[in-house]
């Protein structure tokens, strides 16, 4: 094993969408409704593959859930409060062990610098980072992971990928690399120390 490639929302920074929309709708539950009848993630996903939000938010016939939708962009930086300081920890451990660290993440070209902005050491935490909407390619598609892999030199059996996403999950071990899934930085630990790599 040569390298540790991560995913990012939900396993190094926390995303949590509705609270772009909760301060107009005044609740969770309310953000939630809109996401759910605007079609909100489907959209998402969309954008992290290159589409933009303001063509995305066209096609809602609702004017005010449409004017809503177009304001996500803006807000992003309210969708991604915290780190999981746990994850940023174990990499620096894995880093420290004479591991690549790099990145594959389903994120809009958009809204990345936000994220950034946010999480200033999401720019120079990685050796590689794959961000789905720069390439116009979403993970689990099989280009992601190549991509990657030409970048860094890698052979795909070299990586351990982990990933909050069994989708994801299944399309990296089909590609060739071993896979972790994330659901806690403690189950990750105890993943990485049973591989050897801790």
């Amino acid at each position: 094993m040569k390298a540790v490639v991560f995913d990012i929302g939900n396993v190094l920074v926390r995303w949590e969408p509705h609270r772009a929309f909760t301060p107009d709708l005044g609740s969770h539950d309310a953000a939630e409704a809109f996401m759910a009848r605007t079609g909100f993630m489907a959209r998402n996903l969309r954008a992290d593959a290159g589409e933009s939000f303001a063509d995305l938010a066209t096609e809602i016939s609702d004017p005010d859930d449409r004017a809503l939708f177009a304001r996500y962009v803006g807000r992003y930086r309210d969708t991604v409060p915290e780190a999981i300081e746990g994850s940023w920890a174990l990499m620096e451990r894995l880093r420290g062990r004479g591991l690549q660290i790099h990145a594959i993440t389903n994120w809009s070209a958009e809204t990345w610098p936000h994220g950034v902005a946010v999480h200033p050491r999401l720019e120079t935490a990685f050796g590689v980072t794959v961000i789905s909407g720069h390439e116009r390619v979403l993970k689990p598609d099989p280009r992601i992971f190549a991509l990657l892999c030409e970048r860094t030199g890698l052979d795909a059996a070299d990586c351990l990928f982990i990933d909050d996403s069994p989708k994801n999950i299944a399309g990296a071990r089909a590609f060739g690399m071993q896979a972790e899934h994330f659901t806690t930085a403690g189950a990750l630990e105890a993943a990485l120390a049973a591989r050897g790599l801790l």
